[in-house]
């Protein structure tokens, strides 16, 4: 097992820019934007009167940080001078709830997809998986776009809506959890079609390698030399993670869909949620499963699809499994499904204390799962709402224990009523964390809690 923390050194962190992160102009605005935020309310708005004077200043700090940026910045100029007019139509209106809907029309950052391109992104929205206020929020970014990618992209993996970005710097609503910058989020008056979603990958990255990292040295997992390396090297991980996304992000789009593909024009009980959302890492999986076994595979991208494989496993049964609160956790419940039935195809072995995986047999188990998952939806396809959401809880159930107390478990559901009842009949916790789990959990827990907030240039933790 290779040698895992080392903190002296640093092996492929991406190269931190200084030169942006350190311009007055983004201190001044990120400065400004932070003492804005208390003044606001949860929807964004100044609500206090009182308050508007000292709102007035703040606003007009960041517009001339706005301008300013074009100069430094100039392929955003369109987007920095809708921003500083929404700004002032914001102030000069009284404060009320936010509308940049002018200025996020004029960010358009998938149709310059250039590794290291920077933008500067300041918007009143919440950050997904962090803070549900509505506030002003600046982020310096960058984007990520290896050349190995935009050739992915260019081909059987087409996704011109994807955007993988790198903290530079950023205000409170992003050190938290959020891994993600989506235009939907935004404050505005009207939605309208949406043409791009940015994902930090430098955050997903930072964080998988630290607690697969402990969780390799509590279950006593020997990593493969190629996994390894994914904990060594944050720009590799970088790396994998964009390829991973690119594949999962598209998914949602493909394949035989019985229903809307985000599932957000609907209620419905979390347990699908889990396996859209498997559904779509499955596929990732599956497919960096085909591209490192076909021959005519370019040997960066070969190198990578095996990478994917690792990233898929291990962030999901060691990070997603135990992450949050046990209510309507469908990340939770993907990765406990992921990890029980490798489990039980006898993959996965958890004997004397200590975890193993037969790696060689791995790709067919788990895509098999895949197939049980795609299976699913092409037969639900003919199949009423309600019929669906059973079929799907049967899924899950053949490899989960449900909760003692489960009304779906036993079928004592509504089924004569509005699909209504039956979302409100499961449990909060419908399919509860095994006893593996349980005692997993209390030796994580903490790891977890500690990649709040955490990016590249903060997890330096490398191989000797």
């Amino acid at each position: 097992m290779s040698q895992l923390t080392s903190p002296d050194a640093i092996v492929g962190e991406p190269e931190v820019v200084e030169d942006i992160a350190t311009r007055p102009e983004w201190i001044r605005a990120r400065d400004a934007v932070s003492a804005l935020q208390p003044l606001q309310a949860q929807d964004g708005s100044v609500p206090d009167p009182a308050d508007h004077a000292a709102a007035r200043d703040l606003v007009a700090t960041i517009r001339e940080s706005l301008l300013a940026f074009r100069a430094l910045l100039p392929h955003d100029t369109e987007y920095l001078e809708a921003s500083a007019r929404d700004f002032a139509r914001w102030s000069d209106g009284g404060f009320g709830i936010p509308d940049f809907l002018d200025s996020l029309a004029a960010f358009q950052p998938q149709l310059q997809r250039v590794d290291g391109l920077q933008h500067l992104v300041v918007f009143p929205m919440y950050t997904q998986n962090g803070s549900t206020d509505r506030h002003v929020e600046a982020v310096l970014i960058e984007v990520l776009w290896p050349e190995f990618i935009a050739r992915l992209e260019a081909g059987a993996y087409s996704n011109k809506l994807f955007v993988p970005i790198r903290f530079v710097d950023f205000t409170a609503g992003y050190d938290t959890n959020s891994a993600v910058l989506f235009p939907e989020t935004v404050a505005m008056r009207e939605i309208p079609t949406f043409t791009w979603g940015a994902i930090f990958a430098d955050r997903e990255a930072a964080r998988f390698r630290r607690v697969v990292r402990a969780a390799a040295e509590i279950t006593k997992l020997e990593l493969p030399s190629a996994a390894a390396r994914l904990l060594d090297d944050q720009r590799l991980a970088e790396e994998t993670f964009v390829m991973w996304d690119l594949i999962h992000d598209r998914t949602h789009m493909r394949g035989d869909l019985p229903f809307d593909p985000f599932m957000i024009k609907q209620r419905m009980p979390y347990f699908l949620y889990s396996l859209e959302e498997l559904r779509c890492d499955l596929t990732a999986f599956r497919e960096a499963v085909r591209l490192e076994r076909a021959a005519d595979t370019p040997d960066d991208i070969r190198e990578h699809a095996q990478l994917v494989q690792y990233a898929v496993i291990f962030d999901r049964i060691f990070r997603f499994a135990i992450t949050g609160s046990r209510v309507r956790n469908y990340d939770g419940l993907g990765g406990q499904l992921l990890f029980a039935w490798m489990h039980q195809h006898h993959v996965l072995h958890w004997t004397d204390t200590r975890l193993a995986i037969d790696w060689a047999e791995v790709p067919d188990v788990v895509v098999a799962l895949s197939d049980e998952i795609n299976e699913l939806y092409w037969r639900s396809i003919d199949r009423p709402k309600t019929a669906h959401w059973l079929a799907a809880y049967d899924l899950v159930s053949a490899t989960l224990t449900p909760n003692p107390a489960s009304r779906w478990a036993v079928r004592d559901l509504p089924l004569d009523g509005p699909p209504k009842g039956l979302t409100d009949a499961v449990m909060a916790d419908e399919f509860p964390l095994s006893m593996f789990y349980e005692a997993l959990a209390k030796k994580m827990t903490s790891v977890i809690e500690s990649t709040a907030g955490i990016t590249a240039t903060t997890e330096h933790v490398v191989s000797d």
